[in-house]
């Protein structure tokens, strides 16, 4: 299966990217992950999507979301949840933590959130939320803690400074290293291009992932040869992204050098999806052998939503 670790549906366009058009519903989105994408040749769909509220609608915004505490996080969160529960199949749940709501109001959602409603992630984004990471460890603490407790996944926002900057969040991956973190983008967003943080940071330290998107198409084949291959995540960062490019990203290390590495099938497969689906306890699956089992199970999937 294929599994997106980083997508954004709304009801409410993003307030602070503030893109054209409608509003990118769970419907939308799922229409998008159904495709089909070809993967070396072969139909394919992203099976399971993590979901979460765009950033810029987890933050006051004039006119919007007057709300304080914990009534303001479960309002930026509500869409999120909704869809959760309403395609438990498709979406899993990541929970945005913004301090600035509250520590300990935040941590409590942390849990609320993961028993409630089965979220599995929680997603940090220190340049929206306006604080610097490696200096505002007391604001961190709590909800890492909660995150150690529950075992839950937790993606970091990388690329901008001044205050996502990969090694800005060392010091709290280091306090916490019973907690897997996942430097989400790879270290590339509308600030600067700081690739070979997070891959020598995934290298250095156990408990330190790295998402597939964003990275530099050249720059994601030199890493993969040196990455234990269990490190590296398919993500999309959709929107504002369509998740058929970055599919392309990870499918190219599959030709010959020097575009690819000749990786073989089931090591994709395993970036694709199965890397972080061990992580939540899903079981692996193999990729499809022939054209003819991709359609198969594509048929299959679209089957088993036909209601009785």
């Amino acid at each position: 299966m294929i599994i997106d670790i980083s997508c954004y549906p709304t009801k409410l366009v993003d307030l602070a990217w503030r893109h054209d058009g409608e509003p990118f519903t769970g419907e939308r989105l799922l229409k998008m992950m159904d495709g089909p994408y070809y993967v070396n040749g072969k139909p394919r769909r992203i099976d399971k999507a993590f979901i979460q509220p765009p950033q810029g609608n987890t933050i006051y915004t004039d006119g919007y979301g007057d709300l304080t505490g914990k009534a303001a996080i479960r309002d930026y969160m509500s869409y999120t949840v909704e869809l959760v529960q309403k395609y438990p199949d498709r979406f899993i749940g990541c929970f945005v933590y913004n301090p600035r709501y509250g520590t300990q109001n935040g941590a409590e959602e942390i849990e609320h959130h993961a028993k409630e409603y089965g979220f599995k992630m929680v997603q940090l984004q220190a340049n929206m939320h306006a604080y610097r990471p490696d200096r505002a460890l007391d604001w961190l603490r709590p909800a890492m803690r909660k995150c150690a407790d529950l075992g839950l996944i937790v993606k970091v926002h990388t690329g901008d400074g001044p205050y996502s900057i990969p090694t800005e969040f060392y010091p709290i991956i280091r306090e916490f290293p019973s907690v897997n973190f996942v430097l989400g983008h790879f270290g590339v967003q509308t600030g600067g291009v700081y690739v070979f943080e997070p891959f020598q940071m995934a290298m250095d330290a156990p408990n330190i992932y790295v998402e597939s998107g964003w990275c530099l198409q050249s720059r994601i084949v030199e890493f993969a040869k040196e990455l234990p291959k269990h490190k590296l995540l398919f993500g999309t960062d959709t929107p504002p992204n369509e998740p058929g490019m970055w599919l392309r990203l990870l499918e190219v290390l599959c030709h010959e050098p020097p575009q690819g590495l000749n990786l073989d099938e089931d090591t994709l497969e395993d970036y694709l999806g199965n890397n972080i689906g061990r992580m939540i306890g899903l079981d692996p699956t193999p990729p499809p052998r022939s054209v003819e089992e991709a359609q198969a199970r594509l048929k299959g999937a679209h089957a088993s939503l036909q209601p009785a």
